[in-house]
């Protein structure tokens, strides 16, 4: 066994769920790479601690980490993406080879896809979201085999259980060796002689199936999760594919991200922009206070460092970065326009003249 799960989150073979839960937080916390800046071997136990629970915290991830000693859903790389049913139960068999064969044994399933919508917060501060998908499940009837219970599957005697017929040819430059799909077993290497009536013989049926996705902080719209060993699973016992989620993050009203830095625009009425003050700013974590200087103009930026967005590294969080912009009042009351009059008249600024009359009136009706 290459790693040691169970070694490396501290707890025995036997650990229960709870148990591994509440080990995988306390290493986590110990590992941590910003809970260890000086330690650089910190991250590679801090990824080989994470692994281990991804494994261990799944049942039937579990299961084949104590069988086979790996937690490799099988070898090959996955199908194409498309109509599920077009993955699933296109090609030579009912479902189609979604995956690559292995040395030998059934094709590994299809990898299938999904998206995930998140709150702007829940993409910044990391989250847990649902996912639900239709795919290929084990066939409960038949326990993925594709036979009744009490028969069982014979090797296919054309090709010798390799799900391919091999031919050699001679041509001018010598034999030539050639492999093609078996016909006889559909390329699953097996002969099934009484087929399961609720998968047909194929050892697997489509169910609609619903995951929770841990989402880590700072992920960004338009990024993909991969999710190995949750697709769907291969014809007659074959290993499951992967399953992509594709993650949509809705936008804020007041954010805009830029990397893992957020920008947000400061509106500062004129008198305070010209005066100067302070005004109360609310980010995603807390309230800050911004000062503004006697004179602040529309353009002048504020960072507020690690206040942004989280890298999903774990190292740091980039900034907040605060743009003012100097709002000019406009339909200001008769006593507020006077005040800027007398400023004006001070400052020997030529100014339109007050309008008045029925033509004043109207106007200042629809301002």
């Amino acid at each position: 066994m290459a790693d040691d799960y169970y070694a490396s989150l501290g707890v025995s073979r036997q650990a229960t769920p709870d148990e591994i839960k509440k080990a995988y937080r306390r290493m986590a916390r110990e590992l941590h790479p910003d809970a260890n800046p000086d330690d650089p071997s910190a991250e590679a136990r801090f990824k080989d601690v994470a692994r281990a629970y991804e494994t261990l915290s799944d049942p039937d991830r579990r299961h084949r980490y104590d069988t086979y000693g790996t937690d490799d859903p099988g070898a090959g790389g996955g199908g194409g993406f498309g109509d599920i049913f077009d993955a699933f139960f296109g090609g030579g068999s009912p479902f189609g080879g979604g995956g690559r064969r292995g040395p030998s044994g059934p094709p590994r399933g299809p990898d299938i896809e999904a998206v995930a919508s998140l709150a702007f917060e829940d993409a910044v501060f990391g989250a847990q979201a649902p996912v639900t998908v239709r795919t290929a499940v084990t066939c409960a009837d038949c326990e993925g085999s594709g036979a009744v219970a009490g028969t069982t599957v014979s090797t296919c005697p054309d090709c010798q259980g390799a799900g391919q017929v091999r031919q050699t040819r001679q041509s001018i430059l010598g034999a030539m060796v050639t492999a093609a799909p078996c016909q006889r077993c559909g390329a699953t290497g097996q002969i099934i002689a009484s087929p399961c009536p609720g998968c047909r013989g194929d050892g697997r049926i489509v169910e609609e199936r619903t995951y929770t996705v841990d989402i880590p902080a700072g992920i960004d719209h338009g990024q993909t999760l991969r999710l190995t060993g949750r697709g769907a699973v291969g014809p007659r016992g074959g290993g499951p594919g992967d399953l992509f989620v594709h993650v949509k993050v809705a936008s804020h009203a007041r954010f805009e991200r830029h990397g893992a830095d957020l920008v947000e625009q400061l509106h500062v009425p004129m008198v305070q922009a010209a005066l100067g003050g302070t005004m109360a700013l609310e980010t995603l974590d807390s309230v800050e206070e911004v000062r503004l200087d006697p004179g602040t103009q529309t353009g002048r930026t504020v960072r507020f460092r690690g206040r942004g967005v989280p890298h999903v590294d774990g190292r740091g969080r980039g900034d907040l970065i605060v743009q003012v912009v100097v709002d000019t009042p406009a339909g200001l009351p008769p006593e507020q326009e006077d005040l800027l009059r007398q400023l004006a008249e001070l400052q020997g600024l030529d100014v339109a003249q007050r309008e008045s009359g029925l033509f004043g009136k109207i106007r200042s009706a629809f301002s």
